[in-house]
């Protein structure tokens, strides 16, 4: 929501898994979270609080202290908690000094209240990185405010053995997507599985990649900037084609977060789930191999082909006690060293931003690279693409569609009267 949403570049895990991996309890690897002192002491806010992606975190800030570039202590909050708390950490007098998060409008938004650290000296030592990220890295003023370490992909998951159970084979368009929900249904089993519990912003997904399929990627960036009306007919028109498969959702997922989801699909309660490679952090390694995905069927054929490919990193506080020593460590964050030890300590399906950086040799991160490589363009997450402050206005129309679709017309007024109030903001 990813989950700002700019996001699932971790690979099955999350490529800056910050990015959209909600949920879990509340963690912490030390206490406190304010800024460190002018002696090279870094506190690092993280939010990536999935067993697996937390303990890739601390294997990655062991790593740097033991390089004697200074010293990092991170601080670990649960996703849903940090998102909601990001501003309060960043305005405060004594802020933590760097920060788990998306790149993009996320991202400049913190900036134009100059609220975060100019960091253009560390892109002196990332001139491999691509034109796009360096793109996505820059402020409106012209400055580097982020440093991306992952990027992951979004595709429809499910388990290869079930589906060979049922007798049915990932589908390419639309109509064949329906066919094999009919199928899965046919057999007791409820098609498509979702998350919305306390995390509602999983539904955006659905939103993005109707809206990137029939309307194109230029026309949801430019809605979710601001520059369209979401009362115009070309977005009722994506949910009335989401309504031809809302039969096929499990009731059920709308009462838990997606880490259940997560859960029903392994165990066979559910065939299908849209969701970004974070979602592996919350799986058991032992059923990784058995996940494949299926790239959102096409709809329209006309359509250039987009793709949701949030990216993650760090962005540090302008109020950050030792800067030098932030920059430091985002130096070493930015080094396919760095990213590959975090690829390797979680659950391996995140991809490094470094392009030097060797993302997991498994048959599922090659396939979930190729489609992003192949993409004509790339959106990141309804909140990464808009902001923090739009999502709450796309949780509470989406969440309501699903429930009373009927109400359509009626729920895209509303929505544009909550939007139009946060742009004007």
């Amino acid at each position: 929501m990813a989950p700002d949403r700019r996001t699932f570049l971790k690979g099955l895990g999350v490529l800056g898994a910050a990015a959209l991996v909600p949920g879990c309890a509340t963690s912490t690897t030390s206490s406190g979270g304010g800024g460190g002192s002018a002696t090279g002491e870094i506190a690092l806010q993280s939010n990536l609080s999935a067993e697996q992606a937390k303990a890739a975190m601390e294997k990655l800030v062991e790593a740097y202290n033991k390089t004697g570039g200074g010293t990092v202590k991170l601080n670990t909050v649960a996703s849903e908690i940090f998102r909601t708390q990001l501003p309060t950490y960043l305005t405060s007098a004594n802020p933590p000094d760097v920060y788990t998060w998306y790149a993009g409008s996320v991202a400049n938004s913190y900036a134009e209240k100059d609220l975060l650290l100019d960091v253009t000296s560390v892109w002196d030592s990332m001139s491999n990185y691509p034109k796009s990220m360096q793109t996505l890295s820059t402020s409106a003023a012209g400055q580097k405010i982020f440093v991306p370490t992952s990027y992951y992909w979004w595709g429809m998951f499910y388990r290869k053995s079930n589906f060979a159970k049922w007798g049915v084979t990932p589908p390419k368009t639309w109509a064949e997507f329906v066919e094999v929900c009919k199928k899965i249904q046919s057999q007791g089993i409820p098609p498509i599985g979702i998350g919305l519990g306390d995390t509602p912003w999983v539904a955006s997904a659905w939103f993005d990649y109707l809206n990137i399929r029939i309307n194109g990627a230029p026309f949801h960036r430019d809605l979710l900037a601001g520059k369209g009306d979401f009362t115009d007919p070309k977005v009722k028109a994506v949910f009335t084609k989401w309504r031809e498969v809302l039969p096929y959702f499990d009731p059920k997922g709308k009462s838990f977060p997606f880490q259940e989801a997560t859960s029903a699909l392994l165990g066979g309660k559910t065939g299908m789930f849209l969701i970004g490679t974070f979602f592996a952090d919350s799986a058991p390694k032992d059923a990784l191999d058995d996940i494949d995905f299926f790239q959102f069927p096409i709809i329209d054929p006309s359509v250039p082909v987009a793709e949701e490919a949030p990216t993650d990193g760090y962005f540090a506080s302008k109020k950050a006690k030792d800067p030098e020593a932030v920059k430091k460590f985002l130096t070493y964050l930015a080094t396919p060293e760095a990213q590959e030890l975090y690829v390797q300590n979680s659950s391996g399906t995140a991809i490094p931003a470094n392009p030097d950086g060797k993302a997991a040799d498994t048959p599922l991160v090659a396939k979930g690279k190729a489609m992003v490589n192949s993409a004509a363009e790339l959106t990141q997450f309804f909140n990464r693409d808009s902001s923090d402050a739009l999502q709450p206005t796309a949780d509470a129309a989406l969440t309501k569609f699903l429930d009373k679709p009927d109400q359509i017309d009626q729920i895209l007024k509303d929505w544009q009267a909550a939007a139009s109030k946060v742009f004007q903001a």
